[in-house]
């Protein structure tokens, strides 16, 4: 019989790679998440009955464990950026992780990976990174043979990265931007997908820092992301207190709204993050130890970004009519 994995949040940006390259070697995926129906999109990944999605809340003992239990591996990608309500940082990134890693254990499950961040263990200011560190940490007490890996901002196809400042590149005259000057070194999907396999194939185990060949700062992509849609326009690099500011604002008419306003741009605990840079350290275990050949943002986001273009897919056609001679 096919070996069995569990991921939680494996219908996620990141677990549904992993699902999918897992299935394509033939392990049976069991996607644990909080909606099933939200997480169909995951069965064609593999042969009928070969990957579904299953219920489990993370914040529950009895809920982790129904879904743990025959797993010969495990891997939790969940993760969040809500400082307040129930699904909190403290509750999923801390609690929740330990969590996994205790009952993974307890049922005797031989590897596990889990998905952390890049520089937390240097940022001292976010309630983000403290609680990523806390999940680490309890990982590591529980099964002190798991693999940690702390990627860098990930692009890829859905990314919130890349699309995110492509979509603003098309409001208004200027581009705005708070933190310009930290550095960033974005990694692929499917090479997080790639060392996150290797660890569930007992490759591979330890704490790994992911990024990818080229490190720029926040500045620096912007203007390749620019390039990449086609656009021209000056950018302009407020101050941090102005973003600390705006995101005191947006917090606020969340908290005041219960909320239904949703604060989307910016959090107060987010522009505490911009102030580490996000690059891996000198020193660490890295994709080079994996065997794994970063990929370049380059050679991958024109295959989505063109949408953001002022044409779109027609960009191309129109730049090559001007250079017709009727």
């Amino acid at each position: 019989m096919s070996k069995l994995v569990t991921i939680f949040g494996g219908s996620g940006f990141v677990g549904r790679y992993i699902a999918q390259q897992l299935a394509m070697k033939g392990w049976r995926v069991r996607v644990a998440v909080r909606r099933p129906n939200e997480a169909l999109h995951v069965r064609p990944y593999g042969a009928v009955g070969q990957v579904e999605p299953v219920f489990c809340n993370i914040r529950n003992d009895a809920s982790v464990e129904a879904v743990t239990r025959g797993s010969d591996a495990v891997v939790n990608c969940v993760g969040t950026f809500d400082r307040t309500g129930k699904n909190n940082f403290d509750a999923v990134q801390a609690d929740g992780a330990e969590r996994v890693a205790r009952i993974a254990a307890a049922h005797g499950v031989k590897n596990l990976v889990h998905i952390s961040a890049l520089g937390v263990d240097r940022d001292e200011l976010s309630e983000y990174a403290r609680t990523k560190r806390a999940g680490e940490a309890g990982i590591l007490a529980q099964f002190p043979s798991a693999m940690i890996l702390r990627p860098s901002v990930i692009f890829g196809q859905e990314d919130g990265f890349f699309n995110r400042f492509a979509s603003m590149s098309r409001m208004g005259p200027i581009f705005p931007l708070m933190g310009g000057n930290t550095k960033f070194q974005p990694v692929y999907v499917m090479d997080v997908a790639n060392a996150a396999v290797m660890g569930v194939q007992g490759k591979a185990s330890g704490i790994y820092e992911l990024g990818g060949p080229e490190t720029k700062t926040l500045r620096g992509w912007i203007d390749v992301i620019l390039a990449e849609v086609h656009r021209t326009k000056p950018v302009f690099n407020a101050p941090m207190f102005v973003g600390r500011m705006m995101a005191w604002g947006l917090d606020l008419m969340q908290t005041l709204t219960f909320g239904i306003a949703r604060n989307g741009l910016i959090t107060r605990d987010q522009v505490k993050q911009l102030k580490t840079d996000n690059v891996v350290q000198e020193g660490a275990k890295t994709f080079a130890d994996l065997g794994i050949v970063a990929t370049a943002p380059e050679a991958v986001i024109e295959s989505y970004l063109w949408r953001y273009r002022p044409s779109g897919q027609y960009d191309a056609i129109r730049d090559s009519a001007k250079n017709l001679n009727i």
